[in-house]
């Protein structure tokens, strides 16, 4: 069956390979690619954004849902890199407090130097972060600090460290700069692959994509074409010269989450320094707990990473010496991985060591390469993309105004926490039908965010909608292959698809969505 003619992704396509040249052209509809997009966009110049599956498909989806100066790079001497998240954190808990909010952690101490060793630390990070400084750290006897998470190991527990960063949703963010890019008049299409780049006298003009919905192949035309494609830039580059040298050297970052139960209240908790020299974290978030990260350098970069058995097995053997009840592999709801674009140094041999800082690369034909860095800074990577990709392409400089631009659907409003990601939207989807009907009990998420999604947000399968859309994948990996049938049912009438359709999509989820259980709960 065709799409309804209602389908929007049919003005989509048609805007997108008109017959004009594009001032800017990016591939990738991670961080890195929507910020920039939204920065030249709301400079003024026309902008159209490929993506290759759908947005924040890859490591944009899947971080630890911490919008923060980065305390262990302040360990590391990287004061530069931590002033500049800082100020990008309080910016962006400005212009998008629907999906930024302050959080409080606590860095629960075990032995007498640790008060005063990491309290130092923390108040340089308060200091750092200046007039954006989201609250200023303090010293928790043990009971404070019992009070503030009260399922910290007690045995041997002295007090702590509480300290203030910013928690957010990643691929809602990611949707909010999509509809941001919009407003601005830019055109985005995802399930749209890059498979080529066009060249005049050397120069890298344009790029040929196929739609992957209709097989059919098209060709754009741009005065700059930007590869932000995260752990595919390589690829990318590898377009306009086949014998250039990899940039990137990718690792994988593991979470688990669990029930809220093992970490009540509205804190969370921040590990310093774990067996493996990492920072660990157990975050609040959308009423379950994320318990992440690791560090395990990986050969190649893959659409769906999995985690190792000794990932996770680290994670939870950690969490064991801080938590009281800590939780168990069958207590383990979803386990996501993300890839880091980490630019590897000619000498560096630890992943951990090499830096969270962006590069921006340009190429002899001028293609445009941005890659590295994280949420945090995905406004000033973009901005520094576009200031860079103007030279390239001749155009005239145009100052920025995202350090102030408000994010689609901006709101103040204290609205419940799964409303809460959409901002001024959530009254335009509560009128949708379906608004009181719940997909799964265990989860809050309601037939109308479906409908909106395919509407308003570009949701073109089920995958898109139940890892991305909602957070269901992530929250309670079994909940959401019971949530499938009728979220592929719903999409189905919304795109106009037959019953065929429905079936392979829920196939499709079940078969990607095994490998967010772990594996004595796969089937």
């Amino acid at each position: 069956m065709s799409p309804s003619p209602s389908d929007p992704r049919t003005e989509q396509l048609a805007q997108a390979t008109q017959d004009r040249r594009w001032d800017f052209i990016v591939i990738g509809g991670g961080a890195s690619g929507l910020g920039t997009a939204v920065e030249a966009a709301s400079r003024g110049y026309s902008v159209l954004l490929l993506e290759r599956h759908d947005y924040a498909k890859g490591t944009s989806s899947r971080s630890t849902k911490l919008v923060h100066g980065g305390v262990r790079y302040l360990a590391q001497g990287n004061v530069a890199l931590v002033r500049e998240a800082l100020r990008e954190r309080g910016l962006l808990r400005r212009n998008a407090p629907h999906l930024v909010r302050d959080l409080e952690f606590v860095v629960p101490g075990y032995s007498w130097w640790s008060g005063p060793f990491y309290g130092v630390g923390l108040k340089l990070y308060d200091l750092l972060a200046g007039r954006l400084n989201l609250g200023q750290s303090k010293y928790l006897d043990r009971e404070a600090a019992l009070e503030k998470i009260p399922t910290l190991q007690r045995n041997g527990l002295m007090g702590g460290i509480l300290y203030h960063d910013g928690q957010f949703d990643d691929s809602r963010l990611a949707i909010t700069l999509l509809r941001t890019l919009e407003d601005f008049g830019g055109v985005a299409l995802n399930h749209a692959h890059v498979t080529g780049l066009d060249r005049e006298a050397g120069r890298v003009t344009g790029v040929r994509f196929r739609d992957e919905e209709t097989g059919q192949e098209h060709q754009v035309q741009g005065q700059v074409v930007i590869n932000a494609t995260g752990v595919w830039v390589d690829e990318v580059r590898r377009m306009e010269d086949p014998s250039v040298k990899a940039m990137l050297s990718p690792s994988q970052g593991v979470h688990i989450v669990v029930d809220r139960r093992f970490l009540p209240g509205d804190s969370a908790i921040m590990i310093p320094r774990t067996d493996d020299g990492r920072v660990l974290f157990a975050v609040p978030w959308h009423g379950h707990a994320v318990i992440g990260t690791t560090d395990t350098a990986v050969p190649q970069a893959s659409a769906e990473p999995r985690a190792l058995p000794e990932e996770t097995e680290f994670i939870l053997r950690t969490a064991q010496q801080y938590m009281d009840p800590a939780p168990t592999r069958a207590d383990v709801k979803s386990v996501f991985v993300g890839l880091r674009p980490l630019v590897r140094p000619p000498d560096a041999t630890d992943t951990k060591a090499i830096s969270r800082d962006h590069t921006v690369v340009i190429s002899e034909g001028g293609l445009v390469t941005l890659t590295g860095g994280k949420w945090t800074t995905y406004r000033h990577m973009g901005e520094d993309t576009v200031n860079q990709a103007e030279n390239v392409a001749g155009l005239p400089r145009r100052l920025s105004i995202t350090p102030g631009l408000h994010l689609h659907g901006w709101s103040e409003d204290a609205l419940p926490d799964h409303w809460r990601v959409y901002g001024s939207d959530a009254a335009r989807i509560q009128a949708l039908p379906g608004a009181q009907t719940q997909l799964h009990p265990a989860l809050p998420y309601t037939e109308a965010e479906v409908r909106w999604a395919a509407r308003a947000e570009s949701a073109r399968t089920a995958e898109d909608v139940l890892a991305r859309r909602l957070r269901a994948q992530l929250l309670d990996a079994r909940a959401s292959l019971d949530m499938a049938p009728r979220v592929a049912q719903i999409l189905a009438e919304e795109l106009g698809h037959d019953e065929a359709w429905q079936r392979q999509q829920v196939q499709e989820y079940h078969e990607v969505t095994q490998g967010y259980l772990l594996d004595s709960e796969a089937s």
